[in-house]
């Protein structure tokens, strides 16, 4: 029988709305990242782990009625998201494919761009599945990623629990066979294999306890504290301390919240 793999972060409806206030936290970090790219109308363009599609949507618009874009997802919840999306709009050059990429046929030599945001860290074997996906780029097809090298993350005032998030949140994607740190090795990985780097930013993003990505982070700690004690990353004495820490910070008007470092990596292939 063929091992049943899930998204750690999980797919429901509480984790749509999470990822949904979360694209629009980071939307003008992705859309500076993809006005770089300068995607040209009518390109081929693959998003893989397209989630709801909130970044499906802004590459349809930028290809146009003259392009198409693949979503592959292997989440049937959120890739209905964006299914009605389509119907709403009336797009017909969207393909939609419910999978891993791992377990898809990708055409080879195919695709202009490839984008995939808070994907490859998350995945079992990220060498492996960066190489399946630049195999279907066309030459001179671009490539681009946006993730974790997971660090840097930080809430000032410092001097209680949550000063060690950074290696508590790294150990949960660990538990779940994620590399919180892979997109650090992604350049390494274009040089052995023929993909021009073409663009490596850091990230961050911080605010004070009423700032839209201090509320990022809030959504995420009040859902997956309790995952990480239920995966033995933090006992629930460690989970309730890091949550009272939090919510001190969440009441204090001198809080600033530093989120973790998101790398922007693109690469062209030869």
């Amino acid at each position: 029988m063929k091992e049943k793999k899930e998204y750690l972060l999980g797919s429901n409806q509480a984790e749509y709305d999470r990822l949904k206030f979360q694209h629009n936290v980071w939307k003008e970090v992705t859309d500076g990242f993809l006005d770089k790219v300068q995607i040209k109308e009518g390109w081929k363009i693959l998003d893989a782990g397209a989630g709801p599609g909130f970044v499906s949507e802004e590459l349809r618009e930028r290809t146009g009625e003259s392009g198409e874009v693949t979503v592959l997802e292997p989440s049937e919840f959120f890739m209905n998201h964006f299914r009605e999306t389509c119907r709403n709009r009336n797009w017909k050059n969207c393909i939609f494919i419910n999978s891993f990429v791992e377990e898809t046929d990708l055409k080879k030599n195919y695709y202009d761009f490839i984008f995939l945001r808070w994907v490859i860290d998350f995945v079992k074997d990220p060498g492996k599945f960066l190489l399946t996906l630049t195999e279907s780029l066309k030459q001179g097809g671009i490539i681009g990623i946006m993730d974790y090298a997971y660090g840097g993350i930080s809430l000032y005032p410092k001097g209680g629990p949550f000063d060690n998030i950074s290696e508590i949140v790294s150990n949960y994607y660990r538990s779940g066979g994620s590399d919180p740190l892979f997109a650090a090795k992604i350049p390494y990985i274009f040089k052995k294999n023929n993909i021009e780097l073409t663009g490596l930013t850091p990230v961050s993003l911080a605010g004070d306890n009423e700032s839209d990505v201090f509320e990022w982070a809030n959504k995420f700690f009040q859902i997956h504290m309790q995952f990480m004690v239920e995966k033995n990353v933090i006992t629930q004495k460690e989970s309730e301390e890091l949550m009272k820490d939090w919510n001190n910070h969440k009441n204090n008007p001198e809080t600033i919240f530093i989120s973790p470092t998101v790398l922007n990596v693109s690469g062209k292939k030869s």
